[in-house]
């Protein structure tokens, strides 16, 4: 026995390369055996995991199979057969119970079995249960958008993509299947045949067969309103001359909104407005601002082309947005010529400050530039982002910088500031999870949370305080009052830039108002991240810049803020 391992350790002694090249050629074979066992451990359903992109259309009808060869189920969001398009608004509502088992409006059906939920279940915040209901492939209760996840689906996480696209009900089925819309067409049916836990979420019911676990989501105060493709703006009064307010105007045989949002999609205008049977397309203008809505129930006069839908009448007009793009304030350049003084648009992080650049651009046709360098902004349409900020080829300077020194810089400045509270949050999301991502829970309940407020809250007292004390002229915009009143808050920031106002691009903006840095409305933390001594410590600092700002005879900050 001897004899042969002796004859092998001469061999390798005198064939050093042989001994490791038989090592790499194992361990290469280990490798691919390796590879070859992960591959096959992500076959089935929902094999790619967390690498799979949730493709969006909107076009009506497009679905997606599952790939036989184990690749997995791609998720695919897919829009309703367009005969089941829901564009009318809430108010055309009046099916009775007693349409109970036809084609009907089944929302405030509430099914008797809530009382015995849970009060957390029923309504966590963002959502509320309001029962299980009846689903039929051929005739979806719920007729907007759809989607499939067959490995980590969620109640919230269905909620949460509903809530996006500005659907008010969110409805999951088979434990994986998530569908999106604006009204329930459905009978109630008992809560036990809702008896198919989530793929992802165990604890929680996602339906069943043939059954919608259906909640009714609480959209914050700004969500659009949407239909299909379509964006709710409102009732308005008709415009003392049409012809000028909406100059393209014709007449539809059984009007619905579909038909007056397609024909004004054609003709590549933004409004699409419905008066009886007449379908009117154009933009906002001063002749027709959409400034004065009114009570929605002025609106009620059913389409003849679809029966739960409202179609406006001669003095009433209802109007939807369309996907169409206003171009009239996408032009934006750099300076003509050199500025010869430096603007700052100064905030706290998380105070809104991307978004005030995008009004800003939008209003003015000027660029922003940035006291900093952002890569992904830059990608986003920011050109000025990579200009140094003394180029004075900008109109304003986003910074966060504080202190005597840096603010002295500018010869002036907007200063935006936003609830603590909010812009705190915001920026911990930012800083873990990108401009639109979201902080993980492990962010949130470990130890960074905790350490971000105590380095950070003095900061948003300190920065504002430093500008209204250092400040040469100073222009305040209170993020909240900046969102409830876009149009006059954003004229004044353009007057202060002493530009001159071109209404019609500021009425352009109003349609626009989001730009590309918006997270969705609806995910919220299901806990108050804020403990009773941050608050107390986080209430101080609210007071401070209260008087601090009353003492430059200024308005304080808005009610909101304040302690109660």
């Amino acid at each position: 026995m001897a004899k042969p391992l002796l004859k092998i350790q001469r061999y390798f002694r005198r064939k050093p390369v042989r001994f490791f090249t038989l090592i790499l050629l194992y361990l290469t074979a280990g490798s691919l055996v390796f590879l070859h066992a992960g591959f096959v451990g992500d076959g089935g359903p929902g094999g790619r995991g967390g690498r799979d992109a949730i493709v969006a259309s909107e076009t009506g009808g497009h679905t997606a199979s599952s790939d036989s060869r184990g690749l997995g189920i791609m998720r695919v969001f897919k829009e309703a057969h367009r005969s089941g398009r829901g564009y009318a608004p809430m108010w055309k509502k009046k099916t009775s119970m007693s349409t109970e088992g036809k084609d009907g409006d089944y929302s405030h059906n509430w099914n008797r079995a809530l009382k015995a939920r849970n009060a957390k279940d029923i309504d966590d915040g963002r959502a509320k249960y309001i029962g299980c209901y009846v689903d039929d492939t051929h005739k979806r209760a719920l007729k907007g958008v759809s989607f499939l996840d067959y490995k980590k689906m969620t109640a919230f996480r269905c909620q949460d993509n509903c809530a996006e696209r500005g659907y008010m009900y969110a409805g999951l089925e088979f434990g994986a299947e998530c569908y999106c819309g604006h009204k329930i067409q459905a009978a109630n049916a008992s809560e036990s045949e809702c008896n198919m836990e989530c793929k992802g979420e165990k604890s929680n019911m996602c339906g069943g067969a043939n059954r919608l676990s259906i909640y009714r989501l609480e959209l914050s105060h700004e969500s659009a309103r949407r239909y299909g493709s379509a964006i709710f703006k409102g009732c308005f009064h008709r415009p003392d001359n049409v012809t000028l307010a909406l100059p393209f105007s014709v007449s539809i045989q059984n009007m619905s909104v579909d038909k007056c949002v397609d024909t004004c999609t054609e003709k590549e205008k933004s409004l699409a407005v419905l008066a009886g049977d007449r379908c009117h397309c154009g933009f906002p203008t001063p002749f027709f601002s959409l400034h004065e809505p009114e009570d929605e129930g002025m609106c009620l006069h059913r389409c003849l082309g679809e029966e739960f839908e409202s179609c406006g009448n001669d003095e009433y007009f209802v109007v939807y947005q369309t996907q169409v793009q206003d171009n009239r304030c996408m032009d934006r350049h750099f300076l003509p010529t050199r500025a010869n003084q430096l603007v700052a648009l100064a905030s706290f992080p998380g105070a809104g400050n991307t978004w005030a650049r995008h009004l800003i651009e939008l209003a003015t046709g000027f660029y922003t530039g940035s006291y900093y360098f952002d890569g992904s902004l830059y990608n986003k349409g920011f050109k000025g982002e990579r200009d140094h900020w003394r180029s004075g080829r900008t109109i304003c300077i986003k910074t966060h910088e504080s202190g005597k020194k840096e603010i002295e810089t500018f010869d002036s400045g907007i200063l935006m500031i936003r609830n603590p509270y909010k812009a705190l949050m915001a920026e911990f999301n930012r800083k873990y999870g990108g401009h639109i991502g979201f902080a993980s829970q492990a962010h949130w309940k470990g130890k960074e949370w905790p350490e971000f407020v105590k380095n950070y809250a003095p900061w948003w007292a300190s920065h504002t305080l430093d500008w209204l004390h250092y400040g040469k002229k100073v222009h305040v915009v209170h993020f909240e009052v900046l969102k409830r009143d876009l149009f006059a808050q954003l004229k004044r920031m353009v007057q202060f830039l002493g530009l001159r106002v071109s209404e019609e691009r500021l009425l352009c903006v109003e349609g626009q108002k989001d730009g590309n840095f918006k997270r969705s409305g609806l995910r919220k933390l299901e806990y108050d991240p804020y403990t009773p001594e941050m608050r107390a410590d986080i209430n101080e600092l609210i007071r401070a810049v209260d008087a601090a700002l009353r003492k430059r005879n200024m308005p304080g900050v808005p009610g909101e803020y304040m302690p109660r």
